[in-house]
């Protein structure tokens, strides 16, 4: 595992951010928007972590072969996923195919109401519809295969004719093989394949992108109590793993989404510091997706239990994923996010 971080600092847009990057003084973070002009380098020792902030200039200036391919992974710019380039934040639609997920739970288990939910999420601006049959809420059971099938199948083909990609969102290899044939182009999962033994070939053999999430333990009983010594250092050495694995198995970089899965085994105060510096996963060189939508850490702070009634929340996530580069956002809410994007994308790049 590496013992070497590159956290970007210094985080400017607009002029300020065109000229650091013409003076060389910064560079842009993964091809958006965003520059950064500084970097925290966090080197891990037996004594614990040792932490420092210098500047992009000094950063370049270290003889450090392993310092100089975080740097240029970090401003490396993302090649196209499924027909999308990353000249904005792209939105993926969440359509729950489930009894039981935590905020629409039983909404869309009929396959005609959930095909029109997802047609009415393309059309609110959703780039990306992402179609699950397994809820993976906290506490959740799982779901036997033939029932998840027979629930995400017949929305698959409904929606397959559509402008946008779909993504299957799975923890089995069966059933992102008859998503495939179905026509999803990207498979999601909360495992990061580390679930069914064959879904690495499965992606591997489908040469398809593939998002690849950070999850504590079973859902079952993923918040009992979960911890971390370094929270935001043991997410980023096991994605790291999991993306050396599929890099192994012959799945390019380009093709893998990366998620550090936010709520999924994580309290309060996990989600905080992984929202609050999601931009050191750019130096993963892999597009960065968050999903934070609804989610219970935002009920927390907002003291609001029921899930639907935590847009605003959701909306604060997005913003705060989109002054980080990030490239795809995870939501339920796929109107109000895409006037939120607009909002923000049109003050970042004016």
């Amino acid at each position: 595992m590496s013992g070497l971080y590159l956290r970007p600092e210094g985080l400017i847009y607009g002029s300020a951010a065109r000229e650091a990057v013409a003076d060389e003084m910064g560079a842009w973070l993964a091809g958006s928007a965003i520059a950064f002009t500084a970097g925290e380098i966090i080197e891990t020792r037996a004594g614990g972590n040792v932490r420092r902030l210098v500047s992009y200039s000094e950063i370049k200036s270290i003889q450090d072969k392993n310092l100089h391919a975080k740097l240029a992974l970090l401003g490396a710019p993302r090649a196209p996923v499924a027909g999308l380039d990353w000249g904005k934040t792209r939105i993926m639609g969440i359509v729950n195919v489930t009894p039981d997920s935590f905020s629409d739970g039983g909404d869309y288990l009929n396959a005609r109401n959930a095909v029109e939910h997802g047609e009415y999420l393309r059309a609110c601006g959703a780039d990306i519809l992402d179609i699950g049959g397994e809820s993976t809420r906290p506490g959740a059971v799982a779901v036997a295969q033939g029932e998840e099938q027979a629930r995400v199948i017949p929305v698959i083909e409904g929606l397959v004719s559509g402008p946008v990609p779909l993504s299957i969102d799975t923890r089995n290899a069966k059933i992102m093989r008859q998503a495939i044939k179905s026509g999803a182009q990207i498979v999601n999962d909360v495992s990061a394949l580390s679930h069914d033994s064959a879904a690495l070939n499965v992606v591997a053999a489908a040469r398809c992108p593939v998002v690849l999430m950070h999850a504590k333990g079973d859902p079952r009983t993923m918040q009992d109590a979960p911890y971390y010594d370094d929270v935001l250092l043991e997410v980023y050495r096991f994605l790291e793993e999991r993306v050396r694995i599929c890099l192994r198995a012959g799945i390019e970089r380009s093709s893998i989404i990366i998620d550090p899965g936010i709520g999924f085994g994580k309290t309060l105060a996990h989600n905080l510091v992984l929202l609050k510096n999601i931009a050191l996963f750019h130096a993963l060189g892999c597009v960065l997706m968050l999903g934070a939508s609804r989610k219970r850490f935002i009920g927390e702070l907002g003291a609001q239990s029921a899930a639907r009634r935590r847009v605003p929340g959701s909306l604060a996530a997005v913003f705060q994923a989109c002054l980080q580069g990030v490239q795809i956002v995870r939501v339920h809410d796929v109107a109000e996010t895409a006037q939120c994007l607009a909002v923000t994308e049109a003050v970042l790049r004016k």
